[in-house]
């Protein structure tokens, strides 16, 4: 990774975040082709899925906005847009991305978290700002696309990745180690999410309980 991450907590996360970012930006391009968009339409999709929740992050918690500095991410996110429109729609059907999206949500979520205290931000802030890299992504990618909204499916996406960063930010704040805290907490988020993917599980909606 790029040395302009002083603030990283060890080696695998970071590379982790960019297959994230790359997970997602496959999520916006198939938005697009599901709809019959062109390849720019397509591009545009998988960069602000794929960067819009750091993005969105980063405003807030008052950090340079990180894909403009890295030489990384927005080549990652149109490299995408072109393999996904370039390849039969076919081959992106099925629960493959759905693991590979769990994987990709809780990393960034973690990721997220991390940031944001770095910057300084108080641990409630934080954890919300790690629900915020990973899904304001998603949101901004099915209002564009007139899609439901993954914040208003009772599934368990967003719990997932609010698990993932609420528990980094209590693993560090129990002065538990950065890079032992990440891995336990990404694996939290991702075990929660892969058992709804598994077992469909949900939260009980408004009325139901």
């Amino acid at each position: 990774m790029p040395s302009q991450f002083p603030w990283q907590f060890g080696s695998a996360l970071p590379w982790l975040d960019l297959f994230g970012i790359a997970v997602f930006a496959i999520t916006g391009a198939l938005a697009a082709i599901r709809h019959r968009q062109t390849l720019v339409t397509a591009t545009f999709f998988a960069l602000i899925t794929g960067v819009g929740g750091g993005s969105v992050r980063d405003l807030l918690i008052g950090a340079p906005v990180f894909w403009v500095h890295d030489r990384f991410v927005a080549g990652i996110c149109l490299a995408v847009a072109v393999l996904v429109w370039t390849t039969p729609e076919r081959w992106w059907k099925g629960t493959a991305l759905d693991w590979l999206d769990a994987v990709g949500l809780a990393a960034y979520a973690v990721f997220g978290a991390a940031k944001a205290l770095a910057f300084g931000i108080p641990p409630v802030p934080a954890a919300l700002m790690g629900v915020v890299t990973a899904c304001i992504g998603g949101v901004i990618r099915d209002v564009l696309a007139g899609e439901p909204s993954i914040l208003m499916r009772p599934e368990l996406y967003v719990t997932a990745a609010a698990l993932a960063s609420g528990s980094y930010v209590v693993l560090v704040s129990a002065g538990v180690a950065p890079s032992l805290a990440a891995p336990i907490a990404a694996a939290c988020g991702f075990a929660l999410r892969a058992a709804a993917i598994r077992w469909r599980l949900a939260l009980p909606a408004y009325g139901k309980i």
